[in-house]
């Protein structure tokens, strides 16, 4: 058995909604093939679809996109790459701005409040 991380792609509509939403979520699964995870994540992406109504009594609804990917992982070990996505952008000093908030709000949420 292999371990592969999938991108399962959802669409979230609310009514009264003007943007577009979409959530992507990156899922372990446990494989024989690529092929094998490509189709369990789909499965998973059927199975997750819903519709509710939020708490402003609109109705939402989360549609099942597809499978965007699906990357082999060569080895389960502390410290292992599972994921990458290469950022481009024409400046890049807001995006390591962000990357630095993060990073302090990780650690603060982390600390004990006493």
């Amino acid at each position: 058995m292999n371990w592969y991380i999938t991108k399962i792609v959802f669409s979230i509509s609310a009514e009264q909604s003007a943007k577009a939403q979409f959530d992507e979520q990156l899922r372990l699964v446990a494989a024989e093939s690529k092929e094998e995870a490509f189709l369990k994540a789909r499965v998973i992406g059927l199975h997750e679809e819903d519709t509710f109504y939020n708490d402003n009594m609109k109705k939402v609804k989360w549609e099942f996109i597809n499978v965007s990917e699906v990357v082999a992982l060569k080895n389960l070990e502390d410290g292992a790459e599972v994921y990458s996505r290469i950022h481009e952008m024409e400046e890049g000093t807001s995006y390591i701005n962000f990357v630095h908030q993060k990073a302090i709000a990780l650690r603060l949420n982390a600390m004990p409040l006493f």
